[in-house]
C-alpha cells in the first residue's frame, strides 16, 4: 500500500465537503490513491458533497460535528492524521452571528484535541488556520512569529483555534502543525466570498457591491497550492510549528473586481460602491520561506488561477445556481451593504 510520509495511512478530513476540504480529498486522492480518507463534515450550507462528484465510493463519508465529543471519537478509530479545514469562514456572517464561530472554531477544535488526546495513536494533527489571525499589515509581510491582532470574529475564532493547538503541543506534547494559508480561490467555493459572488453576479449582471473604495488588498492563494502546501505540512511539517502558505500575489478588490469584468466581457458599470465593512482589515501579507524550505512553492500565477476560476465558474452554472437560489448566502452580506 502507497502511503505518505510518516507511515500515514488513514487521514480524517474535518470539512472535507467544503471548498478547501474537498480540493485536499481530491488531491490526496490524486496522489497517494492507497491511503483512506474519512471525510467527517457536518454538512452545514458550505458542506456540499458535489464537491466530491466523480470520486464517491473511494472515501468514507461521515457526517458529524466537530463539537460532538461521542461522534469525533468514534470517528478517530484507525485514523493516523487529521487535516483540520471544519470553521465557519465568512468574516461578514461573523460580524451579525459570531456565536457559531466561537462555538466551531475554538470549542470544536477543542473537541479534536481532547479526542486525539484521549486516542493516544494518531501520529499529527494539520490545523488549518488563517493569514486573517495576524490582522492588518501596512508595509512588509507577516512570519511566523509575529503577533496575533485579528480584527473580526471570525479571525479571533481562528486566532483562538491557532494557539489552543499550539498549547496542546507544548502542554501535553500532541503532534500539531499549524497551517497559515493567504485568500484562497479556486473551484468549488461557495458564492459568498468575494471571487465566485462577483463572478456568479456578473454573470447575472446583477451590480457587485465593493465595499469602500477598492483599495483593500490580498495576496491570493490559488487552492491547488494550498493542498499541496498542507500535504508538504502533512508530510514534512515539524510539530509545534506554524507555517505561512502564502503566494506573493497582491492585488486590490477593485483590480481583482475589474479583472472579473474583463474576463467574462461585462461593463464596470456594474460596480456599486458600498460603506466599508466595520473592522475592514486593509493589507494582508505573507512571507512564506519556512514552507519553501520544505520545497513547497506556490505555482500559479494570479491571472492564470483567475481565468481558470472564472472559466469553472461559466462551466459549472447548475452547481452555483442551486446555491444561490437558496438566497441563504446573501443575507448576512445584505445587512452589511445596508
Amino acid at each position: 500500500m502507497r502511503v505518505i510520509g510518516r507511515d500515514i495511512r488513514k487521514i480524517m478530513v474535518t470539512g472535507g465537503a467544503g471548498f478547501i476540504g474537498s480540493n485536499f480529498i481530491r488531491h490526496v486522492h490524486g496522489r497517494h490513491p492507497g491511503v483512506e480518507l474519512l471525510n467527517f463534515d457536518k454538512l452545514t450550507y458550505a458542506g456540499n458533497l458535489e464537491n466530491l462528484e466523480g470520486i464517491a465510493g473511494r472515501y468514507a463519508f461521515v457526517q458529524g460535528d466537530i463539537r460532538d465529543m461521542t461522534a469525533v471519537a468514534a470517528a478517530l478509530d484507525g485514523v493516523d492524521a487529521i487535516v483540520n479545514f471544519a470553521a465557519e469562514t465568512h468574516v461578514d456572517r461573523s460580524i451579525h452571528d459570531p456565536g457559531d464561530f466561537i462555538l466551531t472554531d475554538v470549542y470544536g477544535v477543542f473537541v479534536l484535541l481532547e479526542a486525539m488526546k484521549a486516542r493516544g495513536s494518531v501520529k499529527l494533527l494539520v490545523h488549518v488556520s488563517t493569514d486573517e489571525v495576524y490582522g492588518s499589515i501596512a508595509a512588509g509581510r507577516f512570519h511566523e512569529e509575529s503577533p496575533l491582532n485579528p480584527s473580526s470574529p471570525y479571525s479571533a475564532s481562528k486566532a483562538g483555534g491557532d494557539r489552543l493547538a499550539y498549547s496542546y503541543c507544548k502542554t501535553y506534547g500532541l503532534p500539531v502543525v499549524i497551517a497559515r494559508p493567504a485568500n484562497n480561490y479556486g473551484p468549488c467555493q461557495y458564492p459568498e466570498k468575494l471571487i465566485p459572488f462577483f463572478v456568479t453576479r456578473a454573470l447575472q449582471d446583477l451590480p457587485l457591491p465593493l465595499y469602500g473604495d477598492g483599495c483593500n488588498c490580498r495576496d491570493w492563494l490559488h487552492v491547488e497550492d494550498t493542498v499541496r502546501g498542507i500535504l508538504s505540512l502533512l508530510e514534512q511539517g515539524e510539530p509545534g510549528q506554524a507555517y505561512n502558505l502564502g503566494a506573493g500575489q497582491e492585488r486590490s478588490n477593485l483590480e481583482v473586481t475589474r479583472a472579473i469584468l474583463s474576463l467574462l466581457g461585462k461593463p464596470e458599470s456594474l460596480v456599486r460602491r458600498v460603506a466599508d465593512r466595520k473592522g475592514h482589515d486593509f493589507r494582508y501579507a505573507l512571507d512564506f520561506d519556512k514552507a519553501r524550505s520544505l520545497g513547497w512553492e506556490p505555482q500559479i500565477d494570479f491571472d492564470t488561477g483567475l481565468r481558470r476560476t472564472v472559466e469553472w465558474y461559466v462551466r459549472h452554472e447548475r452547481w452555483w445556481r442551486r446555491l444561490i437560489d437558496r438566497n441563504e448566502y446573501l443575507r448576512p452580506l445584505q445587512k452589511n451593504y445596508e
